[in-house]
């Protein structure tokens, strides 16, 4: 509980205390009683004594809708406790009863919801700025042998940075010396820790918590994870839902409607009584009714449990590691009927690897050595992935005439044998004979002194939680899954069909995939929403032009987290169908807390009017609808059972 909370929990306090008391003490010494009536400074002294504790509890209103008033805008909240509160102490002045409990009531309990719904806006806050702590404070730089903390925006790309035990890594990079563990739960919700050594991609944001890690930066701390995670947390706010622009739009023309209806039912009944009717007109009674009427209508229930509900849902998928730009993308996501997504890097996981070798003519572990040294002046990624499969170091001065034929591949002389590495065009080129392979993926074929030796297959490996995804879409209710990738039609199929997807189109370049998308867009049905769900650079226009685009955040391009509405900030695809259970009960809690508000409210309004209900109803329509439709709210940032 912060400061103001505190202040505001101990005027309730106080005026809580000062109203039973007086209370007590009015019924024991009041007026009715002979013996000890305070004669004729009675009603003076009554109304001084209660309007402490109106005062200390009120204070703070009485001065917003005195502002309201003064800037032209008098119709809110504010402005309907004032009058109705004022009104009932005019009444009871009029009436010289002496007790103004109902005034004071009507306004500790609108306070003490005020407190209720501050408290838990405050912890659904809490629960997205734990994000605002994995901002670093410094970065450890060796200056004259000495560990130095700096700025981080001080450091440049290809500096090396020292993280301590139990620091957090500052900027993105890789590690050059050391070995440790890393928490990343505040970024992915991952609770387990993830090991790293030298050689492995780290991101800004994650706690080091083992061993000295140095590490050479590869961004700018303004472009690093860290940066970015807290730019799109701090603008989320501020990307309304229509749901909450229709309830903005609603308390516009609701508030001044209950006011004048309110000064309708004080004036029109009595002035009928008087003038059709020639009977008493009962202004007090009316005008009571009236007061009890505007405590009724106050809108709160609607005005603060909305926009907390969609506070709460950003807030709990947060903290799954599952970063939504708004309420609106958060109400757009529950809608969703289609799901297409990018191969690589998306439900594979974008390294390739050696996975088989076969009709070699020689030993298997020979063969990689020899393509593996062939290959150990590129630096395209099948010649990375064949160097990674031998698993040694290489020997540069063991290889002798490397050429690369673009669009075949490389010979070279290795211990001056003869090594051919590439694909059909190069061993036809060479006049061999080659065996074709029936399965899908890279194949490098080998030659060794003018002979052919066999063949290498290297693919993309399926992310284990792929298959996992797709099924749990479909449960969900996603009506149909579609991959588009920019590989051969049948390396993609094969993908989809072992995932179990419905449509897979291959051979696309990134212009082909953003017609594809607005291709599927076309042929969906009005309030369907598609989704899609990407990580590179290429799949930033398609993320753009879908209704809501999905970016794998840790690996992913910045240029794709940049053009998507909701990151997957540790690229577990199986957290699309999280984020969309996550969506869709926050929608549900959102339309409960609507129907349940209006329909009090209507209710205990037609009771007013008609006099059956009193002030202390009216207090239950206001403050008792808004507490029980803000515990409603704040249970959106539940999310134990949503995976």
């Amino acid at each position: 509980m912060n400061k103001k909370q505190k202040k505001m929990l101990i005027r309730i306090i106080i005026s809580s205390v000062l109203m039973v008391l007086l209370f007590i003490a009015y019924k024991v010494l009041g007026p009715d009683d002979k013996p000890y009536s305070l004669g004729i400074i009675k009603e003076p002294f009554w109304f001084i004594l209660y309007m402490i504790p109106y005062v200390i509890i009120g204070y703070d209103i009485l001065k917003k809708a005195f502002k309201g008033i003064i800037k032209g805008r008098p119709f809110d909240e504010n402005f309907l406790m004032a009058v109705a509160t004022v009104g009932a102490i005019v009444i009871a002045l009029i009436k010289k009863s002496g007790d103004y409990t109902e005034a004071i009531a009507v306004m500790l309990f609108y306070q003490i919801g005020e407190l209720f719904q501050s408290y838990a806006v405050g912890k659904s806050r809490r629960n997205i700025s734990n994000l605002m702590d994995i901002r670093p404070d410094y970065a450890n730089v060796e200056i004259d042998g000495k560990l130095t903390k700096v700025s981080p925006d001080e450091v440049s790309v290809s500096d090396i940075i020292t993280v301590l035990p139990g620091e957090k890594i500052p900027i993105d990079g890789y590690i050059e010396e050391g070995e440790s563990a890393l928490n990343t739960s505040a970024l992915t919700g991952e609770s387990l820790p993830r090991d790293v050594k030298a050689g492995d991609e780290v991101i800004s944001g994650c706690i080091n918590l083992t061993g000295v890690l140095k590490i050479r930066t590869t961004k700018e701390f303004g472009e690093s994870t860290v940066s970015k995670i807290l730019e799109l947390v701090e603008s989320s706010s501020s990307n309304k839902s229509r749901s909450e622009a229709f309830i903005s739009r609603f308390a516009k023309i609701y508030t001044p409607a209950v006011v004048f209806s309110a000064l309708a039912l004080a004036v029109i009944p009595p002035l009928f009584s008087m003038l059709i009717l020639h009977t008493s007109p009962l202004w007090n009674e009316w005008i009571y009714r009236a007061l009890t009427f505007l405590v009724i209508s106050c809108p709160c229930a609607l005005v603060i449990s909305i926009p907390l509900s969609f506070f709460a849902g950003l807030g709990g998928a947060s903290k799954e590691g599952i970063l939504i730009k708004g309420s609106n993308y958060l109400e757009n996501l529950s809608k969703t009927k289609y799901v297409v997504f990018d191969k690589t890097g998306t439900l594979t996981k974008g390294v390739f690897n050696v996975n088989c070798i076969h009709h070699n003519t020689m030993d298997e572990e020979k063969l990689l050595e020899y393509a593996a040294h062939c290959e150990s002046a590129s630096s395209h990624p099948i010649s990375l992935s064949l160097k990674n499969a031998y698993g040694k170091e290489i020997d540069a001065d063991r290889v002798t005439d490397i050429k690369e034929i673009s669009g075949h591949g490389i010979t070279a002389r290795v211990d001056n044998i003869k090594i051919a590495a590439g694909n059909e065009k190069l061993m036809e080129s060479l006049g061999l004979e080659y065996k074709s392979c029936h399965k899908n993926g890279t194949i490098v074929h080998m030659a060794v002194n003018d002979e052919y030796a066999g063949h290498i297959v290297i693919s993309d490996e399926v992310k284990a939680d792929s298959k996992e995804a797709i099924s749990k879409l479909k449960k969900v209710g996603v009506k149909k899954t579609v991959m588009l990738t920019g590989d051969l039609e049948k390396v993609g199929k094969e993908v989809g069909e072992s995932l179990g997807i419905d449509e897979v189109y291959g051979n696309l370049l990134p212009v082909d995939k953003v017609e594809k998308v607005e291709e599927l867009i076309n042929k969906k049905g009005k309030n369907e929403i598609l989704a899609f769900v990407g990580d590179g650079i290429n799949d930033a226009p398609v993320l753009a032009r879908a209704d809501i685009g999905i970016a794998m955040g840790a690996l992913g391009s910045d240029a794709a987290i940049e053009a998507a509405d909701v990151v997957l900030m540790d690229d577990n695809p199986v957290k699309i169908a999280q984020a969309i259970k996550i969506s869709r009960k926050c929608i549900r809690i959102v339309y409960e807390n609507i129907s349940f508000a209006l329909i009090i409210k209507f209710a205990c309004l037609i009771l007013g009017a008609f006099g059956i209900a009193n002030m202390w109803v009216a207090i239950f329509a206001d403050v008792g609808v808004m507490v029980i439709a803000v515990l409603n709210a704040i249970r959106a940032l539940r999310t134990k059972n949503t995976l």
